[in-house]
């Protein structure tokens, strides 16, 4: 019998919610998704209310909360909002009789295992569907580098979240060259994290001008993001073309790392950018793996174009536990 519940997917700057439906184990829907500010609430509870009201002071009594940080302990802190949640009082003050809590990017392996394959893009590869059985690599560039994979048999699952993210940067030209060294400047050890994430673009586009010989004002990754996509200008342009070289490079790697027999590209970032992945070179930094070519070749790497992929699979995850 299928049942309702709310699913919520928080992150530093906004916080989802939805009513999702879920049964045996699958989401059967997702509803439409309210967005609210962090910054507006008091906390996580006041934030809940708020929902709770637009949707006439009514809610299942079961929820599904995707976090970005890490769920373990008796107080859950947030990196860039004031918010707090205590998982044991969290049927008290949401009055709730079941939840389940999981990383954010736990969910989205939850996404990638259940959403429809309408929701999957072909980037390089085979176009095909993903595959029944294997392991598949998920990446996600956003505010950091999340990567986890999931394994399939066939009739099931398992989802594992892992710390990719903070495996060494691996320079592969002299320009990478410049972009690691700048970055030894500030950081003792580079992780991948450091080049592939949204903020990764301000030492990538300022390292450009540098080889250059550009005096360039200051910008934040947002407004580089911005200049790059809406074409003004050709410089942040060259910095997203040199990113995704280096998520192709990065994404080959991990896809050697886990077994995998199948790549997701995930996250907001990986949608904005979904042009320039195909047109850049990720597919042959993907695929330039020495004596292994011919088997990156032979991987279908998709991108997940789900508009909630926190949401549904955080709805998949509480349907897993409880279904």
């Amino acid at each position: 019998m299928s049942e309702q519940i709310v699913t919520v997917d928080i992150g530093g700057t906004h916080a989802r919610f939805a009513i999702a439906e879920v049964e045996g184990g699958r989401v059967l829907s997702l509803g439409e998704a309210t967005t609210l500010h962090t910054k507006d609430h008091a906390s996580f509870q006041t934030a809940w209310q708020d929902f709770e009201r637009q949707r006439g002071g009514v809610l299942p009594r079961a929820v599904a909360i995707a976090i970005a940080g890490p769920t373990r302990g008796e107080i859950i802190r947030f990196t860039n909002n004031p918010w707090i949640i205590r998982p044991a009082l969290i049927g008290e003050k949401l009055n709730v009789d079941r939840h389940v809590l999981v990383n954010d990017f736990e969910a989205v392996g939850h996404a990638v295992a259940q959403a429809d394959a309408s929701y999957f893009e072909r980037l390089t590869g085979p176009d095909e569907p993903l595959p029944a059985t294997g392991t598949i690599s998920i990446i996600g560039p956003g505010t950091g580098l999340g990567v986890a994979h999931i394994w399939r048999d066939g009739s099931d699952y398992r989802v594992q979240a892992t710390e990719g993210g903070h495996i060494d940067f691996a320079p592969l030209d002299s320009i990478e060259d410049a972009i690691l060294a700048r970055l030894r400047k500030r950081h003792r050890r580079v992780s991948i994290e450091r080049i592939v994430s949204g903020p990764g673009i301000v030492d990538i586009y300022e390292t450009l001008a540098m080889l250059e010989g550009r005096a360039v004002t200051p910008l934040d990754d947002k407004a580089i993001w911005t200049k790059a996509l809406s074409g003004e200008d050709s410089l942040a342009a060259a910095a997203v073309d040199r990113f995704c070289l280096s998520l192709g490079s990065v994404s080959g790697d991990l896809a050697l790392a886990q077994g995998a027999s199948a790549v997701v590209i995930a996250g907001g970032l990986g949608l904005r950018i979904r042009d320039s992945l195909v047109r850049s070179g990720f597919p042959e930094r993907f695929i330039e793996k020495g004596r292994f070519e011919g088997f990156m070749a032979a991987l279908p790497v998709k991108l997940i174009t789900h508009p909630q992929p926190g949401l549904f699979g955080a709805a998949a995850a509480f349907a897993r536990q409880h279904g």
